[in-house]
């Protein structure tokens, strides 16, 4: 294999474990924001926008990710 061809390979694979672990975070998320409207449900705003937070936090790291394996991949 040429080094272009494993370039490509481990921006694949990067990019695919960033998608992987940030589908796992958010579902853990959302999956703790269900269960603690499940136990306050006056607190449904404050727990929503909290959530929305932290996704958009997970969605911005795995952007970069993102980023960064394909300029790894396009550099070589």
């Amino acid at each position: 294999m040429t080094n272009v061809a494993l370039a490509y390979l481990s921006a694949g694979i990067g990019a695919g474990l960033a998608i992987i672990g940030a589908g796992l975070g958010i579902g853990r998320l959302a999956g703790a924001a269900m269960e603690a409207t499940g136990r306050q449900p006056s607190a449904v705003a404050d727990i929503r926008t909290s959530m929305i937070i932290a996704a958009a936090l997970i969605e911005g790291a795995t952007l970069f990710a993102l980023v960064v394996c394909i300029l790894l991949a396009v550099k070589v």
